[in-house]
């Protein structure tokens, strides 16, 4: 999934002297209204496929011709034509199906409303600060990657005035969208099922709970997770809390990057995205040693990246987050901790 806010250096731009509560001048055209529509009706095709395939039974679906390729470069013209067999061979079995196509719709909706929520907590709030701002950008996916889409951001286009500015735009994100993933989690677990049969012990994919998930099953009596058959809104909160921890971990322009920048500055914002990296560096191969999943790696590697992007400064450096932000920074933090878990999958 992609970082939530892109800010750019306020040398690049002219300042932008509006004050609190005042929207940017300049609102989005009809031209952007129409490009950001598409993208996101584009992402709501893709999410539902998305879905439809984590319902599916992929035994049902007849399997797409397959010739046998005779060197390396033949999947390079072979695994594109499947790819487009299988995905029509799945959607004509969900239009046989209405219940599947259900299923794949109830994911995106649950899935969209929780990214609709984290940009919007950006976007208004920007509009509140007087910051230029564009509208949601919603990236689909090929349907075969596990959402459907790899998230939202919005493009900041104008400095942003002051540290208090910047903290409250980057938690509205985060905050928001958690708002929405408790109801859907707990609607979740409230309709959750038992698995029919078994699981089998090899060639599965396990999706680990996050801290949020158990503490809700643990209200509802619910004693081993294990045994509960995730539906389309456990895996829609599921990626949620993924999308929510990913970016609120504090480095670079993530969401926490920005809450930590705020809060600190510039020297303290270095180091503690320094450690992060650390951190998930050295979790990385033992997610793979005890979990078999390389997605550790993918974490550190995108917090690399996020290092090595320079953190723009606010027009004003000077002001002081005062008490309430510090409580709605402690608040963040438990927010982090109920979403995040180290080891996301399990590959056996």
């Amino acid at each position: 999934m992609s970082e939530s806010i892109r800010a750019v250096s306020p040398l690049s731009v002219e300042r932008n002297n509006l004050a609190p509560g005042r929207a940017a001048a300049g609102g989005p055209t009809v031209r952007e209204w129409v490009r950001h529509a598409a993208l996101f009706l584009l992402t709501a095709l893709t999410t539902t496929t998305a879905g439809v395939l984590l319902a599916v039974d992929l035994g049902e679906v007849p399997e797409p011709a397959w010739a046998a390729p005779a060197w390396w470069f033949d999947y390079l013209l072979l695994v594109p034509a499947y790819y487009y067999h299988a995905l029509a061979a799945v959607a004509a079995h969900a239009v046989a199906n209405p219940i599947l196509l259900m299923r794949g719709a109830t994911f995106a909706a649950a899935l969209l409303a929780i990214l609709v929520a984290h940009e919007a907590g950006h976007y208004l709030a920007c509009r509140y600060y007087g910051v230029n701002a564009t509208l949601p950008f919603f990236i689909p996916a090929p349907p075969f990657f596990l959402a459907g889409t790899f998230g939202a951001f919005i493009r900041i286009r104008s400095p942003i005035p002051s540290r208090r500015a910047l903290f409250d735009i980057g938690i509205a994100g985060p905050l928001a969208g958690f708002a929405v993933i408790l109801p859907i989690a707990l609607v979740a677990m409230l309709t959750a099922q038992s698995h029919a049969s078994p699981l089998p012990t090899e060639g599965v994919i396990i999706f680990n709970d996050p801290p949020l998930l158990r503490l809700i099953a643990a209200a509802l009596g619910i004693t081993d997770l294990s045994n509960v058959a995730p539906n389309s809104l456990y895996f829609a909160a599921w990626i949620g809390l993924l999308v929510t921890s990913l970016n609120l971990m504090p480095v670079g322009q993530l969401d926490g990057g920005h809450a930590i920048y705020a809060l600190c500055g510039t020297r303290s914002h270095r180091r503690v995205g320094r450690v992060a990296f650390v951190v998930m560096a050295t979790l990385a191969p033992l997610g793979l040693i005890w979990h078999g999943a390389p997605s550790g790696f993918v974490y550190a590697l995108l917090l690399l990246i996020m290092l090595r992007v320079r953190h723009p400064q606010a027009d004003d450096e000077s002001d002081r987050l005062g008490r309430g932000r510090l409580l709605v920074a402690l608040l963040t933090l438990a927010v982090f901790l109920l979403s995040f878990v180290p080891f996301p999958l399990t590959l056996t």
